[in-house]
């Protein structure tokens, strides 16, 4: 299994060159079951890789380009008279699928963008009075440009709170880009790929290897101490909540997992933390007028809270 891993994820290196850490986190978040958030300028490759992912996973994939105009039920979906039948059927909507791309969220009303709500958090939609439960896996990947805010509508701390990380692709080194520009045609070839490396099912069974990945009592200990210190930032006006704590315990495991461990170490919690934390947190007014950003309080939480001595963090 953790082979055909390990080939979905050099599959989409492929597109993205040099861009080896927001690949694994990618997949790390697929594995720990979240919702993942792609903030970045245009043209660097967010809805592609929303694509590259579910083609090499095998997973139902569609997409809904976010507009004022977009309404709840164009996401969820209606019930329909049927004059034969003369009864109500549910005429799906996009939201019945594995992979569901919300391109530019934030263009979408805030009535619109709470359609999304009950999906991401218990897996299930309501439609007409009725709950229609959702297929797993079920992953929501919203883009949003943070730069042009012209006709959008800001997320809600509350929406926000539903993405296990905040992924930001950023613009490749002159070296690097070098390589993109002439690898063009070969790249555009990859993208139109149906390769399925990984099944569904593959990868719903992965996610129960993810759940038994070991967790020292000490890295508990250092997780909560890393949350309790972003509350307690002078600089921060709201820091993680328990959702982040938990996100942040299985995000941990499902990046051991991707490492071939069987247990998290304090690196995995490390690594990950700065991409379940950086939209979580809320800055005080003051604190953004001195141009303190969020990267600065995810760093300093990290020198500040001292990491557990512990010999081996393997399962006694």
């Amino acid at each position: 299994m953790k082979e055909k891993l390990d080939k979905a994820v050099s599959y989409v290196e492929q597109y993205f060159v040099g861009k080896h850490a927001v690949v694994e986190v990618a997949f790390a978040t697929l594995l720990a079951g979240g919702h993942i958030f792609l903030e970045d300028v245009p043209g660097l490759g967010k809805t592609t890789l929303a694509n590259l992912i579910s083609r090499s996973l095998g997973l139902q994939f569609k997409r809904i380009q976010f507009t004022p105009d977009l309404l709840p039920s164009d996401i969820s979906g209606v019930s329909v008279y049927d004059q034969k039948t003369q009864e109500f059927r549910l005429k799906q909507g996009p939201i019945f699928t594995n992979l569901l791309l919300a391109d530019e969220i934030n263009r979408g009303t805030p009535k619109t963008q709470s359609a999304l709500l009950e999906a991401m958090a218990e897996y299930q939609v309501t439609i007409d009075g009725t709950i229609v439960k959702l297929e797993r896996p079920f992953v929501v990947m919203a883009t949003m440009n943070p730069i042009e805010y012209e006709g959008t509508f800001p997320l809600p701390e509350a929406q926000l709170d539903r993405f296990m990380t905040r992924l930001t692709i950023g613009y490749p080194s002159k070296e690097k880009e070098e390589e993109i520009i002439t690898g063009f045609y070969a790249r555009v070839r990859i993208v139109g790929e149906d390769v399925r490396i990984i099944s569904r099912e593959d990868l719903l069974a992965m996610q129960k290897e993810v759940e038994e990945i070991y967790v020292a009592p000490e890295l508990i200990t250092y997780v909560v101490s890393l949350v309790d210190a972003t509350r307690h930032d002078d600089t921060v006006y709201l820091g993680l909540s328990p959702r982040g704590g938990i996100d942040l315990m299985r995000l941990s495991k499902a990046y051991a997992y991707l490492q071939g461990r069987e247990f998290v170490i304090p690196d995995d919690i490390k690594t990950v933390f700065p991409f379940i934390s950086g939209h979580r947190i809320i800055l005080q007014a003051e604190a953004r007028l001195r141009g303190v950003t969020t990267n600065e309080v995810v760093v300093n939480t990290l020198k500040g809270v001292a990491i557990p001595k512990l010999a081996d963090y393997r399962k006694q």
